[in-house]
């Protein structure tokens, strides 16, 4: 949110107090209907819609709150207990659903990267880089890798897999364990821990990253490499159903009309996973800033998203399709529910429901930068979060009552708040839902607003004057509102002038400004640093061409008004030592004027450009602001000449005079011998920083490099003597010499 400079706020605040206080052209309409403008608020137990509708939803709540920054995992018993596997530090949680944890399993190793629950109760956990799985029971206590069972060790395999990141369980209770470096899926027999482990599938991908059984018992099974998605039948026999526009896929749910959907992410050709760790050593990952969905480097705080996440359906006998795609998230667990598919993203922390047509909802915002995993139980849905790592519950059922709370809309200025106005959505009135709002005049509703305040759709917010505003709606069941917007009046402000710039000697005319003319003069004010017209420079800044001329003044200035108001602008001069300021020109739209500089005799001088906004405001509430230049010097009169001599000596013109300006310096000096050329002439003394300055100089009768006398009668010969001040006003003087 911007925000303002504190003087523009204090103004604000210092205009709000007077009685008799102008206000801003016009009332103005602060609205949300859409669904990015809906999506800065924060819904509990509301619904957003990609319509831009907001409605009932599932109530979200929170369970516990880990010890460790990461959940990576979660899964659920038919008790509802939920079972956690979790990173920094890597532990092994049972949380019951009244919030209370008990630690089943620590390690040393990285994370806890995988938790699953078997059909025989017991719980299997996943960890790297080790890339062991452990067997554990559900009522284990402090178990560490000393003690717990161990069913899975790569070593044990001729593959030697570096990552866990996914295991599944059959119809009769055999485990599948999808690994990467290389890519292959194991079958371990529970039963017999002892037993090696069995390759079931192997592909030439770089990592098998989801797995989910079909109901008739193949095993789907997605990569990362070129984002591959497999069915396996019960032999091993892989078959690729659908090769997807993106790298890696992170996330595989079934629905239950079979139909498969995968959630996938990353530019292909790019790799997405950090460098395989030195085996035993969870060092080596701890250090790599490289974002991967599902590996520890995706919940270390960076919010940088891979292009977006995009999510398929694989219909039975059909053509795969595209079904969601989200920019600004990436998804990390999918769920397939009767009310539509549920995915579970970062790095935002929002869950989306999303529907057979495309159209979709944010159900929740969690206070985590990761939702990473769902869990299903008969009376909710487990969520686990990272950044921070915790557990959530969604409940199957909408909620009896949603809240939904506005983000904080900033005014600019402190303002009247006037009538709310309320698209009721499809089905829904004004009996479904409550509306309050609340004012403030810092950013944090936490410093000093006011209370909450029921409003009617009818009525004005009856709200004192301030610069910050927000709403709440609470929904009850079967409402859905469609756009809330709040009307305000802010309290006017005074025009500022930013800069004011003086050049004289330089004349600018309509005309110029669209034809090419000789001399060109960019005249560009010191905040402006390009010369090239820019159709995004605010107005007044961008380049001006002028001409030289003697004759005339320039003066250009910026300014702005905070409300947006219109503008007209006065100038006025005063010279040195003068007191009144006196009016020069009066109601100018332009952001520059020039004028004869003979209206102003020589002298110091200052203009004062002073900008109202009077077209926006009815008679006598208009306000003003201004702004002085640096002082500049008028000076067109010319040096005067006197006391001209010059008589022969020896041969050559001995000639005297003085020059006198009443405004500025002289500058040079110049002779000239029967019309010959120039020839520069220094002052007495040499030096030229006076008003007044003497010359006394030979003129030879040859100008340098010639060999004969001027053509001329040798009797008779002109001197002409030429002096510039340092406007370049010249004067000239000529004397014969005989």
């Amino acid at each position: 949110m911007i925000r303002r400079l504190v003087s523009a706020s204090l103004c604000s605040l210092a205009l709000c107090l007077c009685v008799h206080a102008a206000h801003a052209q016009g009332t103005k309409l602060w609205s949300e209907s859409k669904f990015d403008e809906f999506e800065r608020g924060k819904p509990d137990g509301v619904a957003i819609q990609s319509d831009g509708h907001l409605a009932a939803g599932p109530a979200t709540h929170s369970v516990f709150t880990s010890e460790s920054t990461y959940v990576w995992s979660v899964a659920a018993d038919k008790a509802g207990n939920a079972y956690l596997g979790t990173g920094s530090p890597a532990t092994v949680l049972r949380v019951t659903p009244d919030g209370k944890s008990t630690t089943l399993f620590t390690t040393k190793d990285l994370s806890v990267q995988v938790v699953r629950v078997g059909p025989d109760g017991s719980i299997y956990a996943a960890t790297l880089p080790s890339g062991k799985v452990y067997k554990l029971a559900p009522d284990a206590k402090g178990l560490d890798e000393s003690k717990a069972q161990v069913i899975f060790d790569p070593a044990k395999t001729d593959g030697k897999a570096k990552y866990i990141w996914d295991m599944a369980f059959d119809a009769a209770g055999r485990l599948y364990v999808a690994t990467g470096g290389p890519a292959a899926i194991y079958r371990v027999n529970t039963a017999q821990p002892d037993a090696k482990p069995e390759l079931f599938f192997s592909s030439d991908e770089e990592h098998i990253r989801a797995l989910a059984f079909a109901a008739n018992g193949d095993l789907i099974a997605g990569t990362d490499g070129t984002g591959l998605i497999y069915r396996i039948d019960k032999q091993g026999k892989g078959f690729v159903l659908f090769n997807a526009p993106k790298r890696e896929i992170t996330s595989l749910a079934i629905g239950a009309n079979g139909s498969i959907y995968a959630s996938a992410v990353g530019e292909k050709g790019k790799s997405t996973l950090p460098p395989l760790p030195v085996q035993g050593n969870p060092n080596v990952t701890a250090t790599i800033t490289i974002v991967q969905p599902g590996s520890v480097q995706a919940f270390n705080g960076n919010t940088v998203v891979p292009d977006g996440s995009e999510i398929y359906e694989i219909v039975p006998q059909g053509a795969p399709r595209r079904l969601w795609a989200g920019h600004d998230d990436v998804v990390y667990a999918l769920r397939s529910t009767p009310d539509g598919l549920l995915a579970a993203t970062g790095n935002r922390g929002r869950i989306y429901r999303i529907g057979e047509d495309g159209e979709y909802a944010d159900i929740a915002h969690l206070e985590a930068g990761q939702a990473v995993g769902f869990a299903d139980t008969p009376r909710a849905l487990y969520i686990g979060t990272s950044n921070t790592g915790r557990l959530y519950s969604l409940d199957h059922s909408a909620a009896a009552s949603g809240t939904y709370l506005s983000d904080i809309f900033d005014a600019g200025f402190v303002s009247q708040w006037g009538r709310p106005e309320v698209d009721n959505g499809p089905g829904s009135n004004a009996s479904n839902y409550d509306l309050y709002a609340r004012v403030g005049n810092v950013d944090n509703p936490e410093r000093g607003w006011s209370d909450w305040k029921k409003i009617a759709p009818a009525d004005n917010l009856g709200l004192e004057p301030a610069r910050f505003v927000q709403w709440k709606a609470v929904l009850h069941p079967g409402a859905s509102i469609g756009s809330i917007g709040i009307n305000y009046l802010p309290v006017n402000v005074a025009p500022v002038v930013d800069e004011v710039l003086v050049a004289p000697g330089v004349r600018i005319n309509a005309a110029a400004q669209q034809q090419q003319q000789p001399q060109p003069v960019i005249i560009n004010l010191p905040s402006v640093q390009s010369n090239t017209v820019s159709f995004n420079q605010e107005p007044g800044k961008e380049p001006l061409t002028g001409f030289k001329d003697k004759t005339a003044i320039t003066v250009r200035w910026a300014a702005h008004d905070d409300n947006g108001d219109d503008l007209i602008f006065a100038i006025y001069y005063r010279g040195h030592g003068e007191t009144n300021w006196q009016l020069l020109k009066g109601r100018l739209t332009d952001r520059w004027y020039t004028f004869d500089a003979a209206l102003l005799p020589d002298g110091p001088y200052r203009l004062k450009v002073v900008a109202s906004d009077a077209p926006s405001h009815p008679a006598g509430e208009e306000l003003k602001g201004d702004r002085s230049s640096d002082r500049f010097l008028v000076d067109t009169t010319p040096p005067a000449l006197t006391g001209m001599t010059a008589q022969m000596v020896n041969g050559k013109i001995h000639a005297s005079l003085t020059a006198t300006d009443i405004a500025t310096p002289i500058a040079h000096a110049e002779y000239s011998v029967d019309a010959g050329p120039w020839q520069y002439l220094e002052p007495v003394g040499k030096m030229s920083d006076a008003l007044v300055e003497k010359y006394d100089f030979l003129a030879p009768l040859t100008t340098p490099g010639e060999k004969t006398m001027h053509p001329s009668d040798s009797a008779e010969h002109v001197i002409t003597v030429r002096v510039y001040d340092r406007y370049d006003n010249v004067s000239a003087v000529k004397a014969v010499v005989r």
